[in-house]
């Protein structure tokens, strides 16, 4: 995504119910080369500034980075998240262009690990590594399952109130309409006793 130096970029990822690993964003940042017409890898001293708030719009991650890096976060709220950037400093502007790419790609769930370094770590072969794999899977799947059951009971929850609402509404509309024929009929009653038609 490109953006100016300076400005704030956000977009949103669903998290399901306490993912775990924790979902991870890897980006790194290219400033705009004016002479090459081209975007060149960013100095060490461009960085960037992460913002993670859960659905809640709470804030769940607030750092500084370097212009390449990592960055990783754990939410107890289900939901969209919002993760937003922008560069540490407008410095660059001036020799830049005012113009930054930023490559970000994020992973939530089992493809949030790096199993060739749990392997390495753990001294796993390469049936432990995958059976390792393959329960990260069914948990993700697990959790999944949980978040659709959780939206689910959310949505009925919402579709039954606005069920009782509507009954409630048509409810009241009835009475009124029933109270305001029967004050026309003894006003029109009354008003022919008046002249007396009746």
């Amino acid at each position: 995504m490109g953006m100016v130096l300076g400005a704030v970029m956000c977009l949103m990822t669903r998290v399901v119910l306490i993912v775990l690993p924790s979902p991870a964003g890897n980006y790194r940042t290219q400033l705009y080369d004016k002479q090459r017409e081209d975007y060149m890898p960013a100095t060490p001293g461009l960085g960037m500034f992460v913002e993670v708030k859960d659905p809640d719009d709470k804030v769940i991650l607030s750092r500084q980075y370097g212009s390449e890096g990592r960055f990783t976060f754990t939410s107890h709220t289900p939901g969209e998240h919002q993760i937003c950037l922008h560069s540490n400093s407008t410095k660059f502007s001036l020799f830049a262009g005012g113009m930054l790419r930023v490559h970000l790609d994020m992973q939530v769930g089992e493809h949030a690990n790096d199993y060739a370094e749990i392997a390495a770590k753990d001294k796993l072969s390469e049936l432990q590594l995958r059976v390792r794999q393959l329960i990260e899977q069914v948990e993700q799947i697990q959790k999944e399952q949980n978040y659709q059951r959780w939206r689910e009971e959310r949505f009925r929850q919402t579709s039954e109130s606005t069920n009782q609402r509507v009954l409630w509404w048509s409810i009241v509309q009835t009475l009124i309409l029933v109270a305001i024929g029967a004050w026309q009929m003894r006003h029109l009653k009354s008003f022919f006793e008046a002249k007396k038609l009746v």
